[in-house]
């Protein structure tokens, strides 16, 4: 099976890397663009036997894939 884990910043948290994306989009035209936030995308591979396997999922992403003081993520089943 598989998840996608999305990690991105916390709203309140400023994205520097977004933000510079945004003006150069700007710089180049594009002015339809209201702002750009950048992301993480991790995908996760586990056995179909293991039970319980969203719940491990969970675990990997909150312990080591997000800092929980700047980050929230979310997860997708992707594949059975």
């Amino acid at each position: 099976m598989e998840y996608e884990v999305l990690v991105q910043l916390k709203a309140e948290v400023l994205d520097p890397e977004g933000r510079a994306i945004h003006e150069t989009l700007k710089t180049h035209g594009i002015s339809a663009i209201n702002s750009v936030t950048v992301a993480k995308r991790y995908v996760v591979s586990i056995s179909k036997d293991v039970p319980a396997p969203e719940s491990i999922v969970q675990d990997v992403a909150s312990r080591y894939l997000a800092n929980p003081v700047s980050e929230t993520f979310t997860i997708k089943r992707l594949h059975a």
